[in-house]
């Protein structure tokens, strides 16, 4: 790929400091970089972004959610994250949303453009302890997909792999085209099954016998100006 027809974007709170960063990107990689504020759509309709760096330090889980969705939608895109504290925040994150790169707080710049340079050509950048962490934790998810989970049925399954996506009740009832009573019945079949209290807890112990949850697909819903959520009930 040519870096200098590519874009990187900044997904970070839009300060001074930022803007050196970016100046520093666009001197060492030679491509376009530009910044967005987290909670704000990227509405350049004369770029589409190559690579999308998220900065853990400025981004909740529901905007890193709905650039998970947006990724998925769209050719050609890797997302990365970087301020993550260490390895152990790095399989948390990952184990809720598809990455291609992860950098640390402790990463230099120097490290930085070197790995951004290898997400412009296409390729994964992250260490190889985590990949071999991330293998095992998705061979532990491919063995339970061959068993029951908790007895939760295959409805119960979407409804809580949707949680995850910071759906609403009224959101999932659209998306499976039932009433928000019927998801309400599901969710306390739910959380009696697995053991939890609250849809956060609920998330959580999907992350770990789970795995990543699905994008949220768009589909043909009962409301004609359906969003995706800015953030999770």
């Amino acid at each position: 790929m040519e870096q200098g027809k590519s874009l990187v974007l900044l997904v970070t709170a839009n300060n001074p400091q930022s803007q050196l960063f970016i100046n520093y990107l666009h001197e060492q990689l030679d491509c376009s970089v530009s910044v967005v504020s987290p909670g704000t759509e990227w509405k350049d309709k004369h770029a589409s972004p190559t690579v999308v760096l998220l900065d853990a330090d400025h981004i909740d889980e529901a905007t890193m959610q709905q650039w998970h969705v947006r990724a998925a939608e769209v050719d050609d895109m890797s997302l990365a994250a970087f301020n993550l504290r260490d390895e152990e925040h790095a399989v948390e994150v990952l184990s809720a949303m598809n990455l291609q790169g992860v950098f640390y707080r402790s990463d230099s710049l120097e490290m930085i453009c070197k790995g951004l340079s290898i997400l412009l050509e296409g390729n994964l950048w992250m260490s190889r302890s985590l990949m071999t962490r991330m293998i095992q934790f998705f061979r532990r998810q491919q063995l339970n997909s061959y068993r029951p989970v908790c007895g939760l049925t295959h409805r119960e399954l979407e409804i809580i792999a949707m949680l995850g996506t910071g759906a609403s009740n009224i959101e999932i009832a659209d998306q499976l085209f039932v009433s928000e009573h019927t998801v309400k019945s599901h969710l306390y079949n739910i959380f009696r099954k697995i053991k939890v209290h609250n849809r956060l807890q609920a998330v959580n112990w999907a992350r770990q016998n789970l795995g990543a949850p699905p994008p949220l697909v768009k589909r043909h819903p009962r409301n004609a100006h359906y969003q995706i959520p800015a953030a999770p009930n």
